[in-house]
């Protein structure tokens, strides 16, 4: 599985980004996929992800700001973030999750896209 993450860049607070991530490959084995961040000095953190195209789930900091999406067709997922603060600034990494007999199999990741979040 390949994951192309695009998207980012800098906007001011309050400010909107959407980023995509296509995947490509062994596609079908793919239960869940999601978007991360790490912002300097963190440690990687899960902010939204999609199991099965239907479920979401957020972190509670980006609930009612950040939403994450899929289209099929196309492969992709998006992360539409809204209301953006500088504590949003990091960078963002697509993760997508293979899921066998209710256990995590491989995880794939994307190249990491910058968003920087000016106050």
């Amino acid at each position: 599985v390949q994951l192309q993450a695009s998207g980012g860049g800098l906007v001011q607070t309050g400010g909107s980004l959407r980023l995509s991530c296509a995947a490509s490959g062994s596609i079908v084995s793919i239960t869940v996929m999601g978007w991360y961040r790490q912002a300097p000095g963190k440690q990687r953190e899960l902010v939204a992800a999609i199991t099965s195209g239907i479920s979401t789930n957020y972190a509670d900091s980006v609930k009612g700001r950040f939403t994450i999406s899929g289209d099929n067709a196309k492969n992709t997922v998006y992360l539409q973030m809204n209301s953006l603060k500088p504590a949003d600034t990091a960078v963002y990494y697509c993760n997508a999750r293979t899921v066998v007999d209710g256990a995590v199999g491989d995880d794939y990741w994307g190249q990491g896209t910058l968003v920087t979040v000016s106050s």
